[in-house]
């Protein structure tokens, strides 16, 4: 049985719209998944829908000799140029790993150029689709992306049958005073989901030792194609910087540092993380600051899309509680859980010269929003670095996120 995804009902209201719906995303993260139930409820409502993949060669091969040829395997729309004519169907056609075009944006652009009035493409593109040196972003104001990320801690529960455990979390953060009575197995579950992750492929797989199997043949195909699709010409260099940087998560990313560790030069540091990041593996998180002299840092922090895919990099798949990274995996959480939230350019660290720091800054404005502090346990007095960052900027209101449920923190479930 299909599990609908927290971001099908807004991929599906955008269906409406004239733009092309574009899907990206990590590597069996459940795209193929998505549209094809979204095809289903287009065909149960008798719209007119069409479903092909380009890992059908056939096709394929068509498709790369004109993009009229897509027609020799679906309906033909009316052509934008005749107008949206009186009785004129809408045309909806799924296009599965449309990276695999020898020219994606050109297939896509001329489809909506010369059809878009009566034709709403949706479209999957893994990782490919940016990292190629054939794709060219010839799209603007034609396409929306949504991103379909490894499963959030929310769709984690439904995927694991925990449903009454989810109307309990929903509980926990829609009532500040709400204290679960489940608390230990929501926790249990969520030390699960911190050190194995949310691929879909892993989640569902009950047994550990095959659960640690399944990730390990993720990572070595992932990274494989992650190479092969990017050129990388020193494999060894390009995964020993993953490993470098899955040991540092939510530290800052010396680029000097790491091409002297790994041999390289910084351009080619600049690509690696380039890839890294088009590939749904990494994420930087840039420093906040505004003309303060000793907010000098303008080193990214690191960490990871996915927390299961860190630890098969770090070869670490034991049990939370047994970690010495247990700080780093929090960290790593709620960088994840804000990136549900709010949008990626919104989030923020902030740093001194002096090693003050806090955790992550949300900035709804220049001198308003969330000043988040991420701890294991709740300390007993405020940490310096929060103290000097509110007297600079009295409007961010400042919130200490605890692993532990102490009084006088945000419990990080309630996040």
């Amino acid at each position: 049985m299909y599990i609908q995804r927290k971001i099908h009902p807004e991929i599906r209201k955008h269906l409406v719209r004239k733009e092309f719906t574009i899907i990206t995303g990590p590597r069996q993260s459940g795209k193929t998944s998505l549209i094809q139930d979204l095809y289903r409820e287009l065909r149960n409502e008798n719209k007119t829908v069409f479903y092909i993949t380009l890992e059908d060669r056939d096709i394929l091969s068509a498709i790369n000799i004109h993009p009229e040829e897509v027609f020799s395997f679906v309906k033909r729309p009316v052509k934008s140029l005749a107008g949206t004519q009186k009785g004129a169907e809408r045309v909806f056609l799924f296009i599965d790993e449309v990276q695999y075009a020898a020219d994606p944006s050109n297939l896509l652009k001329y489809l909506y150029d010369v059809y878009g009035e009566n034709l709403k493409v949706i479209a999957t593109g893994s990782s490919a689709f940016y990292i190629d040196s054939k794709f060219k972003d010839s799209l603007a104001g034609r396409k929306r992306i949504f991103e379909l990320k490894t499963l959030s801690f929310d769709e984690w529960l439904l995927f694991r049958g925990y449903r009454s455990l989810l109307d309990e979390l929903n509980l926990i953060r829609g009532q500040s005073e709400y204290i679960s009575p489940d608390y230990r197995q929501l926790l249990q579950s969520f030390n699960e989901y911190l050190v194995y992750g949310g691929y879909p492929s892993i989640v569902l797989e009950n047994d550990k030792a095959e659960k640690v199997l399944l990730l390990k043949e993720l990572k070595n195909a992932f990274l494989k194609k992650d190479i092969d699709e990017a050129g990388i010409a020193n494999p060894e260099k390009f995964y020993l910087l993953l490993v470098l940087l899955a040991g540092q998560t939510g530290n800052l990313v010396n680029k000097n540092e790491l091409a002297n560790t790994i041999g390289v030069d910084n351009k080619t540091v600049d690509k690696y993380l380039y890839v890294l990041q088009n590939c749904f593996h990494i994420g930087l998180v840039k420093p906040f600051y505004a003309n303060h002299r000793k907010e000098l840092t303008r080193m990214p922090k690191v960490f990871f899309k996915d927390s299961g895919m860190r630890n098969i990099v770090l070869n670490r798949l034991f049990d939370f509680r047994d970690r010495g990274d247990q700080g780093q995996l929090i960290e790593n959480y709620v960088f994840n859980r804000l990136s549900e939230i709010y949008d990626k350019d919104m989030i923020r660290f902030w740093r001194t010269t002096d090693k003050q720091e806090v955790d992550f800054i949300v900035s709804t404005s220049s001198n308003e929003g969330l000043a988040l502090e991420v701890k294991l346990k709740c300390p007993g007095v405020k940490p310096a670095g929060n103290k000097k960052f509110i007297e600079c900027y009295p409007g961010f209101q400042l919130r200490i996120i605890s692993y532990a449920l102490d009084n006088g923190c945000n419990w990080i479930l309630k996040l």
